[in-house]
């Protein structure tokens, strides 16, 4: 096992990280920027050292400045979180060529599974069902307008490579094409670098289902069950839940088994996940795309199963075969998390900064946690993602899991900055939320325009 690990990472993830790392009797290097420099994961980890200015490509994606922290601090092993270096290759590369461990997949799969037309292929030849779509990159407008008279619309155009909902665009008709195309594919470029597109035909509405993978290096692979994450605005999850209520056992067996065969496929070691599309009409279910990381929601796995994802990535890392089968894997109770970001609803969920003057978060009960970095006094700076907490809860049931999220979110007090608290309120208690009848429609089409007219 590891003795010293480094967190490239901050807010709240670095936080987890550093807990799991503790429980395991690890030691931990925080790095931060300078205007990180009082915030809670530097003050938890047992090092901390500055890697630069503000701006994250200074600082948090500076590859030379992580790793010379690294080795100046001693640390073996560099956990990434999510976001930032979590599925840069040449990042895991560089990792390895200076001889400490990455806790996370290979460069190889990376690149396999992060270029989503490979991916897209690797998958048809493991017998994993694929949306229908093109065959490989699309470079040009003419190109994309013989794909989609031929998948018939609406169509949805893809960056090849990148995820977070950029260069993503759907189209309706053939009169759109031509500008969606060309803009999503100069949000690539900027974005990962890349300009290349693909097209897939648009499932939609669908729910959007995703299963957590474990995998280490003896072979082993198994699946944590599934999370829901249909709710999502512009293509960014809002609230995501496990198990789903939208799938039965026979098709939940399905889906894992889809989902281990992927991970099969391509040697993954480590956590990972499988996101797809399914149809509820036909129930026929879709590979979307594989992401190589922990994921923001996989506490309300943690709370399902009982297993510490965190702690078995390090472990992972480390050598060590998982420590269960997929036997030992029983999904318990339900599950639910809403993200706290600091933003406006009211006024297009505009990002708010300033200070926090007054803070309370949830707790007590059993089947309450609260991921955060947040602390009374904290400023939270313009440079970073909004997210300032995650609330998670597990109940015996789905509705007791609201109840209990209704309750959390009844507790939480935050001042100084404005939040989506009361909007995450209203839409637990929406009566589609509250039966589970929703799909990726629902927030932005059905949930949002209602929300809109009552606070106007």
């Amino acid at each position: 096992m590891f003795k010293k690990i480094l967190i490239a990472n901050r807010g709240e993830i670095a936080v987890r990280i550093i807990r799991a790392a503790r429980e395991l009797g690890i030691h931990t290097v925080a790095v931060y920027s300078e205007v990180d420099k009082e915030s809670l994961h530097t003050i938890l980890a047992d090092e901390a050292i500055c890697i630069g200015p503000a701006c994250s490509t200074d600082s948090y994606l500076n590859m030379n400045a992580v790793l010379s922290a690294a080795i100046v601090t001693g640390a073996e092993a560099i956990h990434p979180g999510f976001g930032f270096l979590s599925e840069n290759s040449k990042f895991a590369t560089m990792c390895e060529e200076m001889h400490i461990s990455f806790i996370g997949p290979s460069a190889k799969v990376m690149d396999k599974m992060g270029d989503k037309i490979n991916a897209r292929s690797e998958m048809i030849a493991a017998d994993v069902p694929v949306i229908p779509g093109s065959d490989g990159e699309v470079h040009t407008t003419q190109e994309a307008l013989e794909v989609a008279n031929y998948l018939g619309y609406p169509v949805m155009l893809k960056a090849s490579a990148g995820g977070g909902g950029k260069g993503i665009r759907k189209v309706n008709s053939a009169e759109d094409l031509i500008p969606a195309f060309e803009s999503a594919s100069q949000e690539a470029l900027a974005a990962f670098g890349n300009g290349a597109m693909y097209i897939e035909k648009v499932i939609y509405p669908a729910r959007h289902i995703e299963v957590q993978i474990l995998g280490d290096s003896y072979g082993h692979v198994i699946h944590l069950g599934e999370r829901d994450c249909s709710l999502q605005r512009n293509n960014q999850k809002v609230l995501e839940e496990s198990p789903s209520v939208a799938i039965g056992k026979t098709l939940r067996h399905q889906i894992g088994q889809a989902a281990v065969r992927a991970a099969k496929a391509v040697h993954y070691e480590n956590a990972g996940t499988i996101e797809f599309l399914l149809d509820e009409k036909t129930s026929a279910f879709y590979f979307m795309e594989m992401n190589t990381r922990v994921q923001v929601e996989h506490p309300v796995t943690e709370f399902v199963t009982g297993v510490d994802i965190v702690k078995e990535q390090i472990r992972i890392a480390a050598g060590q075969p998982l420590s269960l089968t997929q036997d030992d894997v029983t999904i318990s109770g339900h599950a639910i998390e809403c993200r706290i970001n600091a933003e406006n609803p009211k006024f297009n969920f505009a990002p708010s900064l300033g200070k926090i003057t007054d803070l309370y978060l949830p707790s007590g009960g059993v089947g309450l946690r609260v991921d955060s970095a947040m602390y009374n006094g904290y400023t939270i700076p313009l440079y970073y993602d909004s997210m300032i907490a995650k609330i998670i809860v597990h109940g015996d049931n789905r509705f007791d899991a609201l109840m209990k999220m209704q309750r959390a979110l009844y507790e939480l007090e935050i001042v100084g900055v404005t939040t989506n608290a009361d909007f995450q309120m209203d839409l637990i208690s929406d009566e589609h939320v509250i039966a589970g009848d929703y799909d990726t429609s629902f927030l932005m089409e059905t949930f949002l325009p209602n929300y809109n007219k009552d606070n106007d």
